[in-house]
């Protein structure tokens, strides 16, 4: 299994008040799923994602990742762990300006405490880059991309250090339609192909629809009705060694 939370809570105090925004979550996700993650502004999902993606840790519950408990990590734990094994692909592309493709794709190895040769990186931010259909776009900067094109950038950066999870938190929210189509095929393409397991965090029914599982949360907890969204079988097998290079624990 490569999430498993248990009764997850997070509160948090304002001035007298407590708010609990996450009342009690318990689910699982396999190794090689692509769920959607669904709310409404303020069902609790951002939070969720945050803790998930080990960028807050709980108030209260248990949460293992590719089987290690990881709930009271400490900060700098948290972050070694999302160096390690964990990929984010934003709204807002983050991207730098004046920056080539390739070398925003590499900036995540200047943060990897076991460290790359540089050539080693650039190979590897290029292969990412011609994954994604960039082989001819490695040395443009942001500018000279289309919103399409920078989604692409950032989704190879995601993946440079080889992650075994990914969460896009509203990938599509500033790209057209035709180009959303195309970045949410991506996304089936490497939770398939390459066996990465993706969580989609969306309010969007459409994008949950390329998922093989929604699960909605409101107020803070698991709604009734989670569902197959595509009705596919979880990607068999571990990923490819060309894009996250690990084992899985399931």
């Amino acid at each position: 299994m490569m999430i498993r939370l248990e009764n997850i809570t997070k509160t948090y105090r304002l001035g007298e008040v407590d708010l609990a925004v996450l009342k009690g979550i318990t689910l699982s996700v396999k190794q090689g799923e692509l769920v959607a993650l669904m709310g409404t502004s303020g069902s609790g999902k951002t939070t969720l994602m945050n803790i998930l993606g080990c960028l807050d840790r709980p108030t209260d519950g248990r949460y293992w990742l590719d089987g290690q408990e990881i709930s009271r990590l400490s900060a700098d734990e948290r972050a070694l762990l999302r160096n390690r094994k964990i990929g984010f692909v934003f709204q807002n592309f983050n991207l730098l300006p004046r920056t080539s493709a390739l070398d925003n794709v590499l900036m995540p190895l200047l943060y990897d405490p076991v460290g790359v040769s540089n050539h080693e990186g650039r190979e590897r931010a290029a292969a990412l880059l011609e994954l994604v259909g960039l082989a001819e776009r490695m040395d443009h900067e942001p500018a000279q991309l289309s919103g399409g094109q920078q989604q692409r950038v950032a989704i190879a950066r995601s993946l440079i250090n080889r992650p075994l999870i990914l969460f896009a938190d509203e990938p599509t929210g500033n790209l057209d339609s035709r180009t959303s189509e195309e970045i949410l095929g991506m996304f089936q393409r490497l939770n398939q192909q390459e066996g990465i397991t993706i969580i989609l965090v969306t309010h969007d029914a459409a994008v949950a629809e390329h998922a093989q599982r929604a699960i909605h949360i409101r107020d803070g907890l698991i709604a009734d009705g989670t569902f197959t969204a595509r009705g596919d079988e979880p990607a068999a097998g571990s990923p490819a060694t060309a894009v996250s290079g690990r084992e899985g624990s399931s």
